[in-house]
């Protein structure tokens, strides 16, 4: 991308994943020649955004999609770290990346962030599947279909490039762990931590004693924050420097998986921690009534997610992006007695 000025328009700053990706999209080398706009809902964080940092701000949330359109039609490269299953969001980005593609005749970029959740089956904690899934098994991806998880979002953006009036990336992540570190944290702007562990510690904590559901033999991927802010850049970067090498559109999933690990090696962590803290005698997860998962989880869809495969392969990042993991799934069960603290101080038991 030769332009003097890169305009960049980013959801998401104030999350996990994408408050990790721009801080570091703002160390890029080129960093001085990006015109970069957060969408933010929170007023205190957005003036955080605009004086400690000096980036230009839009404060409104996905369902304003009259301004999600207005500035994805000013941006050269729209960054889409928020909501992955809002799809009014994704239809006014990309008509305003439509009407960029009509009036200035340039293929402007998307770069989606999905969730390697499109991958989940119904196995609920009863059996592993057989093989992880390749980003680069064209067959396999096209054969997703629409009613996966996110996916009906992510066809939306695959379209846009099948159109012709844009250059599409998917990125899904799998299950991202560990302490998202940086200025955007240290100034409390951007949620430090991932969802899932700390979710299912909450109810575990209420519960008395970690609980699974089947024998939790299903697998998911992982990958580190720092990890997949390190896929970010390394993709960002290619983008910059020539969009057309890089898979992109029905060719452009890229998975995000470091490692992998069973489901009930993850609740036995958090068993341990409850233990540790005194709020568990046994470590070892018991078996969830029908009306514990939903008490504990939400919802039976819920359960199904969290209880599902989704094994999957970067093969693509590997190869063209050069991409290298640091962390794998040693790593995620040591950092699980962290996360069940913090969950613990914030409900006031204390920890160790």
């Amino acid at each position: 991308m030769s332009s003097d000025r890169i305009s960049i328009f980013f959801t998401g700053a104030t999350g996990y994943i994408g408050g990790s990706v721009l801080q570091r999209i703002l160390n890029h080398p080129r960093a001085s020649s990006f015109d970069i706009t957060a969408l933010v809902r929170d007023s205190r964080k957005a003036k955080l955004l605009e004086t400690k940092f000096g980036l230009k701000v839009v404060e409104g949330s996905l369902d304003d999609t009259d301004k999600l359109t207005e500035q994805s039609e000013n941006a050269h490269i729209v960054i889409h770290t928020a909501d992955c299953d809002h799809e009014p969001a994704m239809k006014a980005i990309l008509a305003g990346l439509k009407k960029r593609h009509e009036k200035l005749g340039e293929l402007p970029i998307l770069i989606h962030t999905s969730g390697a959740a499109v991958l989940m089956d119904d196995a609920r904690g009863q059996f592993t599947a057989e093989k992880a899934v390749s980003d680069l098994d064209l067959a396999t991806l096209d054969a997703i279909p629409p009613s996966a998880p996110h996916h009906v979002v992510d066809l939306l953006a695959i379209s846009a490039d099948t159109e012709g009036y844009a250059l599409s990336y998917l990125v899904f992540p799998g299950l991202v762990f560990g302490t998202a570190t940086g200025p955007f944290y240290d100034a409390g702007i951007s949620k430090t931590n991932s969802i899932a562990i700390p979710w299912m510690a909450a109810g575990f904590f209420k519960r008395g004693r970690a609980g699974i559901v089947g024998t939790g033999a299903s697998v998911w991927a992982n990958v580190h924050i720092d990890d997949t802010t390190e896929f970010y850049y390394l993709l960002f970067d290619a983008v910059l420097a020539d969009p057309t090498k890089l898979g992109h559109g029905r060719e452009g999933y890229y998975f995000v998986a470091a490692d992998e690990c069973k489901v009930y090696d993850i609740i036995k962590g958090i068993g341990e921690a409850l233990v540790d803290l005194g709020r568990a005698d046994n470590a070892e997860p018991t078996e969830l009534t029908p009306e514990e998962r939903v008490q504990i989880f939400g919802s039976e869809y819920i359960v199904s997610l969290l209880f599902s495969n989704a094994r999957c392969s970067a093969d693509r990042g590997r190869q063209s992006l050069g991409w290298k993991p640091r962390y794998g799934t040693k790593d995620v069960i040591d950092s699980i007695h962290y996360e069940v603290e913090i969950v613990a101080k914030k409900q006031g038991a204390g920890g160790n």
